[in-house]
């Protein structure tokens, strides 16, 4: 009897556990976004990496957005690394090898992402 409610509290647990995921996924994550009008392109010092800025719209009834996709120049891997709403314009420059300034917020592009929803 013990052993049946352990398992059934094990399995309610991923059970919610991969809910939240998939909807943190759906709705928070900054990967599945898609660049669409690319405004700008800027490549660090050693050409390692390329940040491009994407200007992003949703529709007619809501502000424009933009989207930073970092490129490892090495791998031809790319991650999305920024995402502002209310935005139009991207000032991107590389502060050393791995730290680069988009719009005034610094990222470290190994480990860093700026989501203007998680701030």
């Amino acid at each position: 009897m013990l052993q049946k409610l352990i398992e059934a509290c094990l399995a309610l647990v991923l059970v919610i556990s991969f809910f939240a995921y998939s909807v943190n996924w759906l709705l928070f994550g900054i990967q599945r976004i898609e660049g669409q009008d690319k405004i700008t392109e800027v490549s660090s010092a050693d050409n390692k990496y390329t940040v491009t800025a994407y200007l992003n719209s949703s529709g007619a009834t809501t502000g424009w957005s933009v989207l930073g996709t970092l490129t490892d120049n090495e791998t031809g891997k790319n991650k999305n690394i920024y995402w502002q709403y209310d935005c139009s314009e991207a000032d991107i420059y590389w502060i050393d090898e791995t730290t680069v300034s988009i719009n005034d917020v610094e990222l470290n592009v190994l480990k860093d992402t700026y989501d203007y929803r998680k701030q």
